[in-house]
């Protein structure tokens, strides 16, 4: 099964240290407003989820969401989250660390889209 979102190594071992500190976390992609386009890492339940947001999977065992609207852009790609140097956005729980969440993607190829079209 081709996954919409996964994560590099370094993302791991980021989400490990977080969750020491923290317990139980979820993942957002941010629309652009205030913190740009970054993966928001909250403490579970500090965040609402609505009717329009799509869950996505999990990197990590941690649940990945994102806003339909969003979602529509990004439909055709795989997020790749990855962690690098450097403070994270304000809101999210990596903002205290030496490293912050990114997303990368990389478009499906044709067959591995309409797998992942049809989960959703």
């Amino acid at each position: 099964m081709i996954e919409r979102v996964i994560a590099t190594d370094d993302a791991l071992r980021l989400i490990d240290t977080i969750k020491k500190v923290h317990g139980s976390i979820m993942f957002y992609q941010s629309g652009g407003c205030c913190d740009g386009s970054s993966p928001m890492c909250y403490k579970e339940g500090d965040f609402k989820l609505g009717d329009s947001d799509i869950y996505l999977g999990t990197i990590g065992a941690i649940p990945f969401y994102m806003h339909k609207s969003q979602y529509d852009y990004w439909k055709h790609t795989q997020l790749i989250i990855d962690a690098l140097e450097g403070r994270g956005p304000d809101f999210s729980l990596d903002s205290v660390e030496d490293q912050h969440f990114i997303t990368r993607s990389r478009v499906f190829t044709d067959e591995e889209y309409d797998e992942v079209k049809q989960v959703l």
